[in-house]
């Protein structure tokens, strides 16, 4: 395979490590690091980061001003280089190194058989347990830009003005920055993203006190989300001096603002952690955040350095899995205590919005149509809960059940079921007579069930709720959802179209967990038996007539496809403007056991081939809140002509 490949899908698997310590005894740090270099290795890491100072460990004191000490490091680190090259991996090990009489703690990228870099401290604190300063110097009174470390017989670039890079793959890169300089006002990795540095490694060895593992890992985790970057730190362990205090051991890795991996504290033996960084995904989100853009106004990029590190073979080649879960919902978090919280505030957001729209066109009357599905379910509990908010009185919601040739009899009992227990009075129109009468008018055959048919149901229906909502005084409150946005999936003149679409900016597989989340909160009450039956029901138009026992006979996902595919579909090709191979890639390895590879193709060409050729129908989408980090909008998230050719994604 060639480097586009690696190019195409971003993926980097990246480690961080804390090996058993030896206070003072560096060949024996460099055989505990070796070790764990190769078990990084061998799980296919391109970097593996150690902690600070982890050939001879933090807590040595004023063993750092030993010649033989200062001596060992540089053969250690000699040795260590060596290795790389061995076992295909770069690694990042922290150690004190003597320049121009100074000793400074630096971090040494290490790769391809030598050393690659060196990057002194910048923060060196000195209050409390630690006394830094006492032995080291900070990395602005740096007088040189290279150094030769011991008999190497060549000159490294030092400094904190270095950005490592693959030259096959630029948007590969890192910086380093070492324990406290994570915890002063302005990071260095705040400069290193702005320089083009995706993924951030932090050398640490801070101390344990009660209640500092949090802070500290929320630290990474915010770290990682303001430079939009995958953040790995490696602290130091067992091991060192515990004369006054003691060190956890801990590792984890974030990425903007989540976090992928993580280590438990005082480990027995070393500890290793993995992730995956999605240097593609990262880079995404970099280009289109204008305020992260803007952020570098003093052209730090131009101020870097760039130094080559390479990748191991197995990065230039189709991945063979990906490392970690990749989440088959990604729109639902799996977590019960975050999905509920997620699914209040989806509700809220809804609520909010309409009672913005209510209020400011002083409306105090609504129509709604009432199907008996997800969509126009939640509509309405957002209808209900907006009025209660405002005072309103709900006699001023006016729901319609307007039941064609393919209502079933399920549905249309839960769509009037449901509104008598909102307490809403349920009116019935059946549509069946105007649109046989209109389908007569126009010449269509009657025993024909194709799209005329169809959408003549979807605008006949559109058609009352308008002018209902006229003879009131109101506005229509639309029921469509994002994913049938997504696809296209409505007609358009028809349900396509209202005066507020409150469901708009909310993806198909959340609408069904948001009525569950409703239901359960309400599980007291009788509503909560209809809404658990809705939530039940089969996807569906019910445009076509039902089977001869009165069932559903038209099923959405039959049609174009599963939700829970077009909802991963529709997250990392809007959301983080993945390739169509990567998505596939990926769905396969999300929903293997659920999906062959030859059904999620055939629904991924469904779902590009739709995206592309409906977009006329969301370019005249009526309002609607943002709910999630993904809208279709065209006055806000989603700005694409409706004429764009889907060639090039098709082909995948």
């Amino acid at each position: 395979m060639s480097n586009e490949i690696s190019i195409d899908f971003g993926l980097v698997k990246i480690a961080a490590a804390s090996p058993v310590l030896h206070l003072a005894n560096v060949p024996a740090n460099v055989r505990e690091i070796g070790t764990l270099m190769s078990r990084a290795a061998k799980q296919g890491a391109a970097v593996v980061a150690f902690p600070e100072l982890s050939l001879t460990g933090h807590s040595c004191g004023d063993l750092f001003y030993q010649t033989e000490l200062l001596r060992e490091v540089e053969k250690g680190l000699l040795a260590l280089a060596k290795l790389t090259a061995e076992l295909d991996v770069t690694a990042i090990v922290g150690a004190p190194l003597l320049i121009r009489q100074h000793i400074y703690n630096c971090a040494i990228v290490l790769g391809g058989g030598k050393a690659l870099g060196v990057v002194p401290k910048s923060h060196l604190p000195n209050t409390h347990e630690f006394y830094e300063k006492r032995w080291f110097a900070p990395a602005d009174r740096l007088p040189v830009s290279e150094i030769e470390l011991g008999a190497c017989g060549y000159s490294v670039p030092a400094g904190t003005d270095i950005i490592f890079e693959n030259e096959f793959f630029r948007s590969c890169s890192f910086g380093v920055e070492l324990c406290e300089d994570l915890w002063v006002t302005e990071p260095p990795s705040g400069r290193l993203a702005l320089a083009g540095a995706s993924m951030i490694f932090n050398l640490s060895a801070s101390d344990e006190v009660v209640g500092k593992t949090q802070f500290r890992r929320d630290l990474v985790r915010m770290q990682s989300a303001r430079c939009l970057a995958a953040y790995a730190y490696a602290g130091a362990g067992m091991g060192e001096s515990t004369t006054d205090i003691v060190y956890a051991g801990e590792c984890f890795i974030a990425q903007n603002g989540e976090m992928l991996a993580a280590s438990e504290k005082f480990p027995a033996a070393g500890t290793l952690v993995f992730a995956q960084a999605d240097v593609d995904l990262l880079a995404h989100q970099r280009r289109t955040n204008a305020e992260f853009l803007a952020s570098d106004t003093a052209g730090t990029r131009r101020e870097f350095r760039r130094v080559h590190f390479p990748l191991p073979a197995s990065h230039t080649e189709l991945p063979a899995e990906v490392f970690g879960r990749v989440s088959c919902t990604p729109f639902v978090p799996g977590d019960e205590v975050v999905r509920e919280r997620h699914c209040r505030e989806a509700f809220d957001i809804q609520v909010a919005g309409l009672m913005r729209r209510l209020s400011h066109t002083r409306t105090k009357n609504v129509v709604i149509g009432v199907s008996g599905g997800l969509d126009s379910t939640l509509a309405i509990l957002v209808v209900k809960e907006a009025f209660a908010r405002l005072g309103l009185d709900p006699a001023g919601i006016h729901g319609f059940s307007l039941p064609g040739p393919g209502t079933s009899e399920r549905t249309r009992r839960n769509a009037l079921d449901l509104m008598t227990r909102l307490g809403i009075e349920a009116k019935e129109i059946s549509i069946v007579p105007a649109v046989e009468q209109h389908l007569r008018d126009i010449g269509h055959p009657a025993d024909c069930f194709d799209a005329a048919y169809e959408n003549a149901q979807a605008r006949e229906r559109t058609q009352i709720l308008m002018d209902m909502a006229n003879r009131r005084g109101g506005f229509v409150v639309g029921t469509g959802d994002l994913s049938e946005a997504a696809l296209g999936w409505c007609t358009f003149n028809g349900d396509h179209m209202s005066m507020y679409h409150v469901n708009i900016g909310v993806p198909k597989t959340l609408i069904r967990h948001i009525i569950a989340w409703f239901a359960a909160e309400r599980r007291s009450e009788e509503i909560a038996r209809t809404l658990a039956d809705i939530v039940d029901t089969p996807i569906s138009p019910e445009l076509k007539p039902p089977t001869a026992e009165g069932e559903i006979a038209q099923k959405t996902e039959d049609l174009v496809g599963p939700y829970e595919l077009h909802d991963f579909f529709l997250f990392h090709f809007c959301g983080n403007a993945f390739t169509p191979r990567k998505i596939f890639f990926l769905a396969e390895k999300a929903f293997a056991g659920v999906y062959d590879s030859e059904t999620i193709r055939k629904w991924l060409g469904v779902f590009l081939r739709r995206f592309f050729s409906q977009q006329f129908k969301r370019s005249a989408c009526p309002d609607g809140p943002k709910v999630i980090s993904i809208g279709l909008s065209p006055r806000g998230d989603w700005r694409m002509p409706s004429d764009a050719e889907s060639a090039m994604w098709l082909d995948f």
